[in-house]
């Protein structure tokens, strides 16, 4: 029998090597070997919703996918007129072409270079450098840049042509900053007699809310009755967010709610293939785009019949995906009005906060399959920084509680490796000896072990059994917004960012080889060299990893070697 513990090693080895490459594979656009099928509930195609003559959303500006009826607007409507709205919260830009959301800042969350490893040599003589340029604030929605936006309108049914994101509607007078004192901003837009139909718009915007509530009201002009579909879309392409690299993918995409089928994400090479399955039909749920700590959505919490919809657009701008919901309003009687509410959020991933605003909403913030580890542990975490006033010593100390609530468990490993590293020599002593009898020298070696009351696997179980803890640790610090521009000290001036000067990452790669030299020696030569070369080969990871993960497993780090160095001293284990 070999070496049962270093073969646990070596299988933990291989499978976060496995890991690491499904990592990159998503971080390439290439299909995850651990992600299941969407379950099969009912495709998405380009059928008409209840009986209408096509989903906008599926369309181009002209319509092209879905056949919609109205024409599309001329070179000089597409343009419209830019309304920009301030509030201490966002920055918004509407467009009166089809009163579309184009363009949100958000003020309160900054962007900007990070420091380079020698700004400040350069600095010291007088060179400006990229350190220098001011942040700016995140840009999430943009027309113009990801081509994401946030788009509503009416869609007709029997070939009706009414007004849709493609209709130029005109905007009320009214103030565009919100005043001091002030709690709320009202924009009312209103299009132009379309199918006999009238559609007003209004927008309102809240003190320190990223909410924006938006009121749709359909006025039948006509003659005759009509019965509209109110339709909310978000429309980006598939550039990915920022804040992913090769080793820590983060999703960005559509992503759907409802109470039956729960949360789904939706990839965009799945659209391009046709292999969209969603619940087309539900009186509830949400749509959204989400990106790394960043979300929109159209949020609708009242019990109402919709049809859901994910697509790719058609049309001039290349590569746009389209996910929306569709309403359908009561018939309308000549001189008739009806009205629909929605909420259109777009702003950080705050758990807590969003779990306030729809069911199931906090779950953009996605911990994979480590949630129900990982929502105790922010929780705590929370409550830690609430105490500690900093993100930084709110981890430190986290990873203490942890390393003290398993404290036990690792001092049953660390005892087991310590009784391995006494018998080391005498295990390798006897190898010398029996190397021509391999059946003989095991027989010898497992006589050692029971002789000394060793365990082989006694140093890997316990480590396994915290592994969940930690990789559930792991996505919450990875996935949590609050850590964005969260200082530590000194050079550590965002946590969500790699360090600039890879302090933490050469101290954690120091830390993982002092650790291989405190446990046992495996007795075979090439073993012991991978042993050594293993900590290596993971710490190139931690040179991009964001700072707050370094801190995070260098602290772990630190707090097990000394349980370790402690235990080995006790028994009088040397090193």
């Amino acid at each position: 029998m070999t070496d049962i513990r270093r073969t646990v090693l070596w299988v933990v080895f291989t499978m976060s090597l496995v890991l690491l490459w499904d990592g990159w594979q998503k971080h390439n656009g290439q299909p995850s070997m651990f992600s299941p099928p969407a379950p099969k509930v009912a495709t998405v195609g380009p059928a008409a919703p209840n009986g209408a003559t096509g989903v906008p959303a599926a369309a181009a500006v002209a319509g092209a996918q879905a056949g919609l009826p109205a024409a599309a607007p001329s070179a000089a409507a597409l343009a419209g007129e830019k309304v920009h709205i301030k509030t201490d919260v966002l920055d918004v830009t509407l467009n009166t072409l089809g009163g579309d959301v184009t363009r949100v800042e958000l003020p309160t969350y900054l962007t900007g270079p990070e420091p380079g490893l020698f700004d400040p040599i350069l600095q010291a003589v007088g060179i400006k450098d990229k350190s220098t340029v001011p942040q700016t604030p995140v840009v999430l929605l943009d027309s113009e840049g990801h081509s994401y936006k946030a788009q509503t309108g009416l869609i007709g049914s029997q070939g009706q042509a009414l007004p849709t994101h493609n209709t130029l509607m005109t905007v009320a007078p009214g103030e565009r900053e919100m005043k001091a004192g002030a709690n709320e901003l009202v924009v009312r837009m209103e299009s132009p007699e379309q199918g006999g139909v009238k559609y007003i718009k209004t927008f309102t915007f809240k003190r320190g809310e990223h909410v924006i509530g938006v009121k749709h009201e359909v006025v039948n002009v006509g003659s005759a009755a009509v019965t509209p579909q109110v339709y909310v879309q978000l429309v980006r392409n598939n550039v990915a967010g920022p804040g992913g690299t090769a080793f820590t993918s983060t999703f960005t995409g559509p992503a759907l709610y409802t109470d039956k089928t729960k949360f789904q994400k939706v990839e965009f090479k799945d659209i391009d293939k046709g292999k969209v399955d969603i619940l087309k039909n539900a009186d509830d749920g949400w749509v959204s785009m989400v990106q790394h700590y960043f979300a929109s959505a159209w949020l609708h919490n009242e019990h109402t019949p919709r049809e859901f919809f994910v697509n790719k657009v058609k049309g001039a701008v290349p590569d746009q995906y389209a996910v929306g919901m569709v309403f359908t309003l009561p018939a309308l009687a000549p001189g008739a009005t009806a009205t629909h509410a929605d909420q259109l959020f777009v702003g950080p991933q705050e758990e807590e906060k969003l779990s306030q605003l729809a069911p199931g909403f906090e779950l953009v913030k996605d911990y994979g399959i480590f949630a129900i580890l990982a929502k105790p542990l922010f929780w705590l975490l929370e409550k830690l920084y609430g105490i500690l006033g900093n993100w930084g010593w709110a981890i430190i100390a986290l990873v203490v509680l942890l390393k003290i609530a398993f404290y036990w468990l690792n001092a049953s490993a660390y005892k087991s490796m310590a009784k391995m590293k006494a018998v080391g020599p005498k295990v390798q002593a006897m190898r010398e000896r029996l190397k021509d009898k391999p059946a003989e020298m095991q027989q010898e070696m497992m006589r050692i072990y029971r002789e000394e009351k060793v365990n082989p696997i006694g140093g890997c179980l316990p480590i396994l059994l915290q592994m969940p803890f930690f990789m559930g640790l792991y996505w919450v610090l990875l996935s949590s917004v609050e850590m964005r521009g969260a200082p530590w000290i000194g050079w550590i001036v965002d946590l969500s960012a790699k360090d600039p000067y890879f302090i933490l990452p050469l101290l954690m790669t120091a830390s993982s080889l002092f650790q291989v030299w405190l446990n046992p020696t495996p007795p075979d030569p090439m073993q012991a060299k991978m042993m050594w070369f293993m900590p290596l080969a993971f710490s190139f990871m931690f040179f991009v990893f964001p700072s707050g993960l370094v801190l995070y497993w260098l602290t772990n780090n630190i707090l097990s070697i000394a349980q370790q160095w402690y235990i080995n001293k006790r028994l009088g284990v040397q090193g």
